[in-house]
C-alpha cells in the first residue's frame, strides 16, 4: 500500500505550492473511512504533523501553519491536497502523505518542498 504524492518543488518565500496525494487502489472502496494527513520532516528534525482531515471532514493544523495551509479531500477522486500559501524558509522539508484507519497507517514516498529566502 503506497500513496502517491506530488506537487513539491522550489518556491520563493511568500509563494504558494499545492501538494496532492492519491490513495492506492487497494483502499479505494474504503477511502472514506480513512483520516488523511500530511507530515513533514526537515533535515535533522523529527517528522511532524502538518495537517489532518478526518473521515468526518474535520481538520487539524500545526500551529506553525494555521492560517497559511489548507487541507482538503476529494472522496470521489480518492485524493487529499494541501494548499500552502505564504511559504517561509522554515517550511522547507520533505512532505509525506499519510492515510490512517484505526491502528493501520500508510505512508507515501514524500515530496520535497524547498522555500528560498
Amino acid at each position: 500500500v503506497q500513496l502517491q504524492a506530488s506537487g513539491g518543488g522550489l518556491v520563493q518565500a511568500g509563494g504558494s505550492l499545492r501538494l496532492s496525494c492519491v490513495a492506492p487502489r487497494t483502499i479505494f472502496s474504503v477511502f472514506i473511512q480513512y483520516d488523511m494527513g500530511w507530515y513533514r520532516q526537515a533535515p535533522g528534525n523529527q517528522r511532524e504533523l502538518v495537517a489532518v482531515i478526518k473521515a468526518s471532514g474535520s481538520t487539524e493544523y500545526a500551529d506553525s501553519v494555521k492560517g497559511r495551509f489548507t487541507i482538503s479531500r476529494n472522496n470521489s477522486r480518492k485524493t487529499v491536497s494541501l494548499q500552502m500559501n505564504s511559504l517561509k524558509s522554515d517550511d522547507t522539508a520533505v512532505y509525506y502523505c499519510t492515510a490512517k484507519r484505526g491502528q493501520e497507517q500508510e505512508w507515501g514516498q514524500g515530496t520535497q518542498v524547498t522555500v528560498s529566502s
